[in-house]
């Protein structure tokens, strides 16, 4: 009903330029809102007061003028001027049926648009490969999936991706960890470092490795530790001492340094693929930080470019881009003295790649920790002359798990961490799904874990699965009756609705397209989850108060027509959010 009001006020505007009697080349921006009044009708346009500066005329006249023009509907009662000069539609009572006979008709595709005809990239998670997943990263893949999801509904092609990070110090930090768990494992005494990997995954790795290739990696003990400046413990500097034990690695293995490195790297990612997997995120693309630097290299060139610019200055054997000519509070260096780039130049250049692959636009989700990376990015992209706009970056809090009044503290490093997988096998994919996307992503949250494993109202994704299951019980029992329902004979039936409740599960259906489209072009999938828990309450309170089986055969239809309905809707909606649909509970 709100696109036919937005239609009918299109075709008024039309005829009146078409007319003469408004300029043609007239702006117009027409929106349509559900009024909060019912008496104010059911729905409510501003369009007359958009209109009243170009038109240089009194938006109640301008009103009048549209009012006049408005095509003879079916659907509309009444059309009256309101306050300032908005424009109040009242709907045919008949009409709010036919959202109910849309759902039939249109099934898992109701709430979706047509082909924007854009192209979407999102990447999100992105977490380097350097250990399992925790919790933390469980809230980015469950926001990333609903958003990507959320944007196909809206009628965009999305590009999933997942960056991945195998290049850089942290990676040669993990395949100096399994390199000296091979060498434990080979029956080599040495200490391990105290800014090494230390999780019980590293250890596996080393004796796998050594299973694989026997001694052929082995050096002595001697070897290995022969002038490494000393660890932290022991008075000494834990970051020289790491970086010296992977010059020495580099060193001693030569080219089959490779062998740990990949095993890490190999091992890690796969684990993280299937982590992912299982808990419904599918990506489209895996991009390899490594990719940027082989011929041709990505990443020398942007620096290039951003030479051929004028935004590169060299300062004590350094390049630094001049990030401040953009808005960035300081300039950045792309290139050390040493000639080793930085993150940040790999960063430029993957996403100069991003738009150069044709992506209109490209939504990176990130931990909240980068938030200090987003004037840099952009200010590249706008000395790259690619509009900054087209980067959306959505950032995601913090997530504290809770067991008790216990919070467990995650460090990857010391591998004391709550993996997702453990969560996951805790509360369940669907708990774990919802639980992280029912509140704003900038929003940092504390997850309970009780509640995501009760069976209770209180619960909201329970609550919702519930409210599905309940009309999939109804219908198995009209079923098992060997009573016949169907449809046609539920669509022919609606008119005998005249409960408020059911009309107001009629509004709240017909708000589905409109609440998707918001959440899908605003990033939030919070709001569709407010939305289907709202649905489940109304009907969940509508099956406790009034009948639906054993009332008489056109008011049981009519009922079930409505529920049956509701149950799509929820079905569509959980679908989106990456949550089941379960028939019974």
């Amino acid at each position: 009903m709100k696109d036919t009001v937005a239609q009918l006020l299109e075709q008024a505007l039309k005829s009146l330029m078409a007319k003469g009697t408004w300029p043609d080349d007239l702006p117009i921006n027409i929106q349509v809102e559900r009024t909060r009044d019912k008496s104010h009708g059911d729905f409510a346009s501003n369009v007359a007061m958009t209109l009243a500066k170009p038109l240089k005329s009194n938006p109640r006249a301008i009103a009048q003028q549209i009012i006049d023009a408005l095509p003879d509907s079916e659907q509309v009662t009444k059309v009256e001027i309101a306050g300032p000069g908005f424009i109040n539609f009242f709907m045919n009572e008949a009409s709010q049926f036919q959202i109910v006979e849309q759902i039939f008709a249109q099934g898992e595709q109701f709430g979706r648009r047509a082909d924007q005809g854009q192209r979407i990239q999102v990447e999100f998670v992105s977490a380097n490969p350097t250990g399992p997943l925790h919790v933390g990263h469980g809230r980015g893949a469950a926001y990333g999936a609903s958003v990507a999801a959320m944007l196909e509904a809206a009628g965009y092609d999305v590009s999933r991706e997942y960056y991945v990070n195998d290049a850089g110090r942290q990676m040669d930090i993990l395949g100096t960890s399994v390199w000296l768990r091979y060498l434990q494992a080979c029956g080599e005494d040495l200490p391990f470092p105290s800014n090494g990997y230390q999780g019980d995954y590293i250890r596996h790795y080393g004796e796998d490795l050594h299973h694989s290739h026997g001694d052929t990696l082995r050096h002595s003990a001697a070897e290995v530790m022969a002038d490494i400046p000393a660890d932290a413990p022991e008075g000494g500097d834990k970051e020289l001492h790491i970086d010296g034990l992977i010059n020495r690695a580099k060193s001693l293995l030569g080219k089959d340094y490779q062998i740990p490195f990949a095993k890490g790297l190999d091992e890690i990612l796969g684990d993280i693929r299937t982590d992912l997997e299982e808990f419904g995120v599918h990506f489209q693309a895996w991009f390899s930080e490594r990719s940027l630097t082989v011929d041709p290299n990505q990443v020398e060139a942007a620096i290039a470019r951003l030479e051929d610019k004028g935004f590169i200055e060299v300062r004590d054997g350094a390049k630094w881009f001049l990030s401040t000519q953009f808005g960035d509070d300081k300039d950045r260096v792309v290139q050390r003295d040493n000639g080793q780039t930085t993150y940040f130049a790999s960063d430029i250049a993957y996403h100069l790649n991003k738009f150069e692959r044709g992506f209109d636009r490209v939504v990176n989700i990130w931990g909240a920790d980068h938030h200090g990376y987003i004037a840099r990015v952009k200010a590249a992209l706008q000395a790259l002359d690619v509009d900054p706009e087209r980067l959306i970056i959505r950032l995601v809090q913090f997530v504290s798990l809770f067991r008790g009044d216990e919070q467990v503290q995650m460090s990857t490093r010391s591998g004391s961490f709550v993996t997702l997988r453990e969560l996951r096998q805790e509360v369940g994919d669907d708990a774990a799904r919802f639980f992280y996307i029912m509140r704003k992503a900038d929003q940092a949250t504390d997850f309970d874990l009780e509640l995501a494993k009760s069976q209770s109202k209180d619960n909201p994704v329970y609550y919702i699965q519930y409210a599905h299951a309940r009309v999939a019980s109804i219908l198995r029992k009209l079923d098992e009756a060997g009573e016949g329902w169907s449809q046609e004979t539920g669509l022919a039936a609606l008119p005998v609705l005249s409960e408020e409740v059911e009309k107001q599960l009629l509004v709240r259906l017909a708000r589905y397209p409109e609440v998707l489209a918001n959440a899908a072009e605003q990033f939030e999938p919070h709001s569709l989850a407010h939305y289907l828990r709202e649905l489940a309450g109304e009907f969940h309170s509508y099956y406790n108060a009034h009948k639906i089986l054993g009332e008489e055969r056109a008011l049981r239809d009519a009922r079930l027509a409505l529920s049956v309905a509701v149950q799509q809707v929820l079905r569509n909606g959980l679908n989106l959010l990456g949550v089941s649909a379960p028939e019974e509970m």
